[in-house]
Formats: C-alpha cells, sequence, structure tokens
C-alpha cells in the first residue's frame, strides 16, 4: 500500500475511511473526520486564536481545581457512528478536533486525546467552517451525548448554546448577543462574558 503523504492521494467523497486511516497518513494539512468522511481544516485566523485563549483562560480559571479536565485544540475526540456499532463493526469514524472540550469521566483520555463524548464543546466559527458546526458536528455531538455544545460567531458577534434534553436530543438553540453573559447549563459556575471575549479580539 502507497504511503499517503498528500491530502491530494485521497478521495474526498469517500464516507468509509477510519481512525485507523486517519493514523497512517503523512501529511501536515489538518483535517477531521465525520462519519467516515475528510473535511480538510484551514488555519485559524488570529481573531480566531485570540477568542480561543480568552475562552481558555476564562475555563481554565473556573476549573483550576476541578475533577474535570479541559483541552483546547489540536486535541482528537474519537466518536463513534452508532449506526456502524449498531451492525457489529466497531470501527472509529469520526475524529473531530474542538476548538474547546471539558472531560469529567477521566476514563475516556487516554495519549492520543478522548475517546467517547466529551461533557463541554465549544466551536469558534470561521469564514468557510460554520455549516459544518452547525449542522454536521451538532449533529454528531447530539448523537454522541456531548452534554453541551457552544457555538461561538466572531462574525455576528454572537452564541449558540445546545444542552442535552431529558429525550436526549438537543435543546433549541438559545442565542446570546455581544453584552450578555453566557451560564453553561451543566456547569454553573462557568460564565463567559461575551463583551470581554469579542472585545479582546
Amino acid at each position: 500500500m502507497n504511503q499517503i503523504t498528500s491530502l491530494s492521494q485521497l478521495d474526498l467523497s469517500h464516507e468509509s475511511y477510519t481512525y485507523a486511516d486517519y493514523l497512517s497518513w503523512k501529511f501536515e494539512q489538518a483535517v477531521e473526520l465525520i462519519k467516515g468522511k475528510i473535511f480538510p481544516m484551514s488555519g485559524p485566523s488570529r481573531r480566531h486564536q485570540k477568542i480561543s485563549w480568552t475562552l481558555t483562560l476564562a475555563i481554565g480559571n473556573t476549573f483550576r481545581n476541578h475533577r474535570c479536565e479541559a483541552y483546547a485544540a489540536p486535541f482528537d475526540v474519537r466518536l463513534y457512528d452508532k449506526r456502524k456499532v449498531a451492525k457489529g463493526d466497531k470501527n472509529v469514524y469520526s475524529v473531530v478536533q474542538p476548538d474547546i472540550c471539558i472531560i469529567c469521566d477521566l476514563d475516556k483520555l487516554d495519549d492520543k486525546g478522548c475517546v467517547g463524548a466529551p461533557d463541554l464543546v465549544i466551536e469558534i466559527l470561521s469564514p468557510g467552517n460554520s455549516s459544518k458546526e452547525m449542522k454536521l458536528k451538532k449533529e454528531l455531538y447530539e448523537e454522541n451525548g456531548v452534554r453541551e455544545y457552544l457555538i461561538i460567531d466572531p462574525e455576528h458577534e454572537n452564541a449558540f448554546q445546545f444542552h442535552l434534553t431529558e429525550a436526549e436530543i438537543y435543546s433549541p438553540a438559545t442565542i446570546y448577543v455581544d453584552d450578555e453573559v453566557l451560564t453553561s447549563v451543566i456547569f454553573p459556575d462557568l460564565k463567559l462574558d461575551l463583551k470581554e471575549i469579542f472585545s479582546a479580539s
């Protein structure tokens, strides 16, 4: 088998790539796998990185003495496609790199990242990735049981908050605008001042 050293060697329409394939690729281009399909990742903008840093500081202060652990990208989170698992295929078909995630079940952590759903995921929108975060990743996180999902939209300076209901589906989005404070549903001590987050960028 030829070694894969360039993204151009892969079929981006193929939908059965696995984590084993992902580990074998030898190119520098960052990619995510969502249900077996490759999604190339563009390099984050400076504003994206500033917002990520501000969020990381706020989360770090909140979780300084907490049993849960927080991680920022690049950090691999491997998730199962439950339809394939139900058929007996235990391969991992989704590997994503959330901008920030919080994990309370430390047994999910290994040297390569996280296996299974984090408790909270934050994604920061960038030009060109909004449909992936708003639809594909939301569905993936919901299906795998990510308890709370936050989407930060720097362009419009607002945020979307979803949390799992008792029916194990996401609530309708709660929308926060630029001068509001977003309070986490599952971690009430975590409060994100959007004015501070967006002004820092």
